[in-house]
């Protein structure tokens, strides 16, 4: 054997290094499938900045009414979560439970569901105990979600509403 000026060996072809990358894709998933989270992740970082920036009840600003507000003139019991998104995003933590009390637990659902879909697209098992939720609990929620509707809508809980 002959030795060459780069010390390689004359005649003998070096093994080919490879180099894992990791990837988010696995054999089970593919980037198709993390195309739809992911784009609505961003879409939703969009819409947050535009209501962080966009104070919602000021003046040139249009975002869209409640659709039964509008048509009824009553509080659903999503009314005033762009507001207290808006409060939120912007630091005004009081102002926000005031808008809507239960703004967080919108947020946290919009959350949860996200982080779902994104193990979901990963090829990942669900959630354990966001499966394993009690059929009570879903009902209780509704009920509870029902009444804050029917609440804010009387004249002696004006605290209630947006």
């Amino acid at each position: 054997m002959e030795i060459a000026f780069d010390d390689s060996i004359v005649g003998v072809d070096p093994a080919p290094i490879t180099v894992a990358r990791p990837s988010l894709t696995t054999p089970t998933t593919s980037r198709r499938a993390l195309t739809a989270p992911i784009a609505c992740a961003c879409a939703t970082a969009a819409g947050a900045v535009y209501v962080a920036i966009n104070n919602p009840v000021g003046p040139g600003v249009h975002f869209p009414a409640c659709p039964l507000y509008a048509m009824t003139g009553f509080y659903c019991p999503g009314c005033g979560l762009t507001r207290a998104t808006h409060a939120f995003l912007r630091g005004h933590i009081g102002a926000a439970f005031g808008f809507n009390l239960f703004f967080p637990l919108f947020l946290g659902a919009i959350v949860i569901g996200w982080f779902a879909w994104m193990r979901k697209a990963l090829g990942r098992s669900p959630i354990r105990w966001l499966v394993r939720l009690p059929t009570w609990l879903s009902v209780a929620g509704g009920i509870t979600l029902i009444s804050f509707g029917v609440l804010r809508n009387l004249p002696g809980l004006h605290a209630l509403a947006p």
